[in-house]
């Protein structure tokens, strides 16, 4: 109905609203702890002016989202709250990493392995909730009525989907804009499709009445929170599109990827994920493949990864690089909203 779309269009309103509002208060703050960025040595030269900006940014749409989910998602929680807890989990995780680089004024932070670690625990609870919960081990295939019934495999290809969304996201945050333009254009499509699933709800006969109008309530909570993401996202390119006054961190890397990773897994539409995250995967791909070529053929497929970097040494300005970015994410998510339509029988 009408009302969750307005519940959506509120949160996504009241989440830029908290994130334009905190980061004012943030930024100094920031400032003042000298939470500033220590640039990579080996990143392109233009960047090295940013040392210095403040990072862990982050904190500010994360306020967001959780104040607007918290608030007009309350009519059911069921997946809503893990999707708050594992995207608020995550922020943690890449506060911890934030905070050590930042006291310790090197690029290291958390070990790799420490990280890992918490990145799998975190992933393969939600996993877990997610295979015990009404959703079931079933995923939709897009483009056609098909389920796939994955059984055991379930459990180790979202831990899999989760760890690799949240690594993505983390690798596409090297401009200014660039994470949140994109994650934006994806959140926004999410609500969509959220909206658009809960009115439908095809729920398999079995389900009875009850339940499926339960499920299309829980349905309606996630558009609410991807609406909020969409505004957190939206508040924060206030401060962080070019030039970036602040940087989300992985604070805010890996808490928008865990956002996006529980989208992904609570809509059932995990396979969707790739095609509406294109620019997520085409930046850990790229990264994956130079380093594979580097250590098996002494040869660099790409002049730098991730694929934006790449971009940038090919002359690229950093706004283009980010518009082209967004607006290649912006048709992926229509493409993938005919997938869920062609699913849903239209």
């Amino acid at each position: 109905g009408s009302w969750q779309m307005k519940y959506a269009i509120y949160a996504l309103l009241l989440s830029a609203a908290v994130t334009m509002v905190s980061g004012p208060v943030l930024i100094p703050l920031l400032h003042k702890l000298k939470f500033g960025q220590s640039e990579r040595k080996l990143g392109p030269e233009t960047h090295l002016k940013k040392a210095g900006t403040p990072t862990m940014g982050g904190i500010t749409f994360i306020l967001g989202i959780v104040a607007a989910t918290m608030i007009f998602a309350y009519s059911a929680s069921e997946l809503v709250m893990p999707a708050l807890l594992m995207t608020v989990a995550f922020a943690l995780v890449g506060f911890m990493d934030d905070f050590l680089k930042v006291k310790k004024h090197n690029t290291d932070g958390l070990r790799a392995y420490q990280k890992i670690i918490a990145q799998f625990l975190i992933a393969l609870i939600i996993a877990v909730y997610a295979q015990r919960s009404p959703l079931g081990t079933s995923i939709y295939l897009p483009f056609s009525k098909v389920e796939w019934e994955m059984g055991a495999f379930y459990i180790p290809v979202i831990v899999f989907v989760i760890i690799g969304t949240v690594n993505a996201v983390n690798l596409t945050d090297g401009l200014d804009g660039l994470a949140s333009g994109v994650s934006l254009v994806y959140s926004m499509a999410m609500t969509v499709i959220f909206l658009y699933m809960a009115s439908i709800m095809d729920a398999p006969v079995d389900m009875g009445q009850a339940r499926q109008t339960q499920y299309a309530a829980e349905l309606n909570s996630m558009a609410v929170f991807a609406a909020a993401v969409a505004g957190g996202c939206l508040g924060f390119l206030r401060f962080n599109s070019f030039p970036a006054k602040v940087f989300m961190g992985d604070t805010g890397s890996l808490a928008l990827g865990g956002a996006i990773a529980a989208m992904a897994v609570f809509s059932r539409a995990v396979l969707l994920l790739p095609i509406m995250g294109a620019c997520f995967v085409a930046s850990a791909v790229s990264v994956i493949l130079q380093v594979g070529s580097y250590k098996l053929r002494r040869k660099r497929i790409f002049k730098m990864a991730p694929l934006h970097h790449h971009f940038e040494m090919c002359g690229w300005k950093e706004t283009k690089v980010v518009a082209v970015f967004a607006s290649v994410s912006a048709v992926f998510c229509v493409l993938a909203y005919l997938g869920v339509m062609n699913r849903f029988g239209i």
